[in-house]
């Protein structure tokens, strides 16, 4: 049986890199367990009329995720299909403690990961990593991670290959 982890992302290929250090330190313990990974990003959906009826998770997504961090993620998946079984990308749009609490609980997630200088902001998103700390039923981690100003690949699908 799989084992549900989520990752706080903003879809930068940066946030990217927690997924890598996760599952490099899971192979380094020769960890048996497969994991179906949420990335997820928290995102204000608003409170108008029609943003609510007509927004999707596809409309969502187009507005959010660039199409490199796709194709990088699976660039990750590949390189560790022992570990990964699933990578599913979501959004929480709730906007308070015990609604992500049952996102938790719904989506049967036991781990989360996190980094604090991965932050997630604007087009509507907003930081999940206020509500990973505070929900008790979830073993949370921080994972350092070094974001490097001056990086000649920076937004282009090659700084997936650069090693932190």
């Amino acid at each position: 049986m799989a084992k549900t982890i989520l990752i706080a992302t903003d879809y930068s290929l940066e946030s990217l890199n927690i997924l890598k250090k996760v599952l490099k330190e899971k192979e380094a313990a020769n960890d048996e367990n497969q994991y179906d990974i949420l990335l997820t990003s928290g995102y204000d959906s608003g409170d108008s009329i029609r943003d609510l009826l007509f927004n999707t998770k596809t409309s969502i997504f187009n507005k959010i995720r660039p199409a490199e961090f796709c194709d990088a993620y699976g660039i990750v998946k590949n390189k560790y299909p022992h570990l990964v079984n699933k990578i599913i990308c979501d959004v929480f749009t709730g906007s308070f403690q015990r609604t992500f609490n049952q996102y938790v609980s719904a989506e049967n997630i036991e781990e989360a990961y996190y980094s604090s200088s991965i932050k997630s902001k604007g087009k509507g998103k907003f930081d999940l990593i206020p509500y990973i700390k505070n929900c008790k039923e979830l073993k949370s981690h921080e994972i350092a991670v070094e974001v490097r100003e001056r990086l000649p690949e920076r937004g282009r699908l090659a700084e997936i290959f650069v090693e932190v």
